[in-house]
């Protein structure tokens, strides 16, 4: 009996409804009961499904723990890096061995509640493109929870998704999603902005549960404060002006060389009409050469992007095609994820 069930559990690991990605970083004492639950709420839920638990050049028993889980359950894939790289890598890592119509991602913490899943895919049925989870009762320290508010706030803002929590790990994919987002860095934080970039801007949240780390410590330092708005300002560049350089630095550059020039020019008329010195004690002439310098070279880099990204964008496969009908060109040798079906 037990051999017919991993039987059926292999094959349903072909071909699953969802594929759960976990990223664990010395997480030895939780996954055993984090893999449970997540069988448990699957199972109940009539989802076949694929585990692939991504360890992070973890250094203690996790990798371990993870050859014990396949073991038992064959539906437990595991990976290892052989040296800690970050969320964002075992995320990507994860997200390019995905199979089935939905992926799902959640933290090894065991923080998130994994019954959440199947409902998140639900709400993900009635139209969306991406669930993400939303814990608003947090059960985190002030010092996780109020930097977290501003983190959340600013590409709100900016990018106009109604979602109170980027950064929460418990989010439900389509699968062509995750197959045509670039995760690196530390960019997990702002999945959804990378996913409305590329065109699924169906996002929603949902609210779900949010307990106690049970075991260990977390693994994030006060670094992550500078790195989350280190990473801000590269995720708003990226999807406002990564494809047009020249409206972000020139702006920039045309500003400054306007000022620049202003303040020349009316130190010019004083000098000419009222005689007063330029120099001396009078600092605004370096100011306005300082602000052309600038201005001219804010605008030359903005020329520059132009001129490194114009080849790209003239591709036509730069530019995902997300359904079609009519002939199909047959010398087209690769089919956009979404359609692919």
């Amino acid at each position: 009996m037990e051999q017919t069930r991993l039987q059926h559990s292999a094959a349903d690991a072909e071909r699953p409804d969802v594929s759960i990605i976990v990223p664990a970083y010395e997480e030895a004492e939780s996954l055993p009961e984090l893999a449970d639950e997540l069988r448990a709420a699957c199972e109940e839920a009539g989802l076949s499904f694929r585990v692939w638990i991504v360890d992070d050049g973890s250094r203690d028993d996790t990798w371990r723990v993870v050859q014990r889980l396949h073991e038992k359950d064959p539906r437990v894939a595991g990976l290892r890096f052989r040296r800690n790289y970050g969320k964002s890598a075992a995320l990507s890592m994860g997200f390019n061995r995905a199979q089935g119509r939905y992926v799902a991602t959640i933290d090894a913490d065991l923080q998130d509640d994994p019954s959440e899943i199947p409902r998140l895919i639900d709400t993900l049925e009635e139209g969306y493109d991406l669930v993400s989870g939303w814990k608003k009762d947090r059960k985190d320290p002030l010092s996780k929870t109020i930097p977290s508010r501003f983190f959340n706030w600013v590409p709100r803002h900016f990018s106009g998704l109604p979602l109170h929590d980027f950064n929460c790990g418990l989010k439900v994919y389509r699968r062509e999603v995750v197959k045509n987002i670039n995760v690196y860095g530390e960019l997990h934080r702002y999945i959804p902005l990378l996913a409305k970039w590329e065109g699924y801007d169906r996002v929603t949240e949902q609210e779900g549960q949010h307990h106690p780390r049970k075991y260990g410590t977390t693994k994030f330092g006060t670094e992550r404060f500078i790195q989350g708005f280190l990473d801000l300002i590269t995720v708003v560049f990226l999807t406002r002006y990564a494809v047009r350089p020249m409206h972000f630095f020139g702006s920039m550059g045309t500003v400054a060389f306007v000022v620049g020039l202003g303040i020349n020019l009316w130190l010019s008329i004083e000098k000419l009409i009222f005689g007063n010195p330029i120099g001396g004690a009078r600092p605004l002439l370096l100011l306005g050469l300082l602000l052309i310098l600038f201005g001219s070279q804010m605008f030359t880099t903005g020329l520059l992007g132009e001129m490194i990204i114009r080849p790209r964008m003239e591709d036509p496969s730069t530019y995902e095609v997300a359904d079609a009908v009519g002939p199909v060109d047959e010398s087209a040798k690769e089919v956009p994820a979404s359609v692919e079906e």
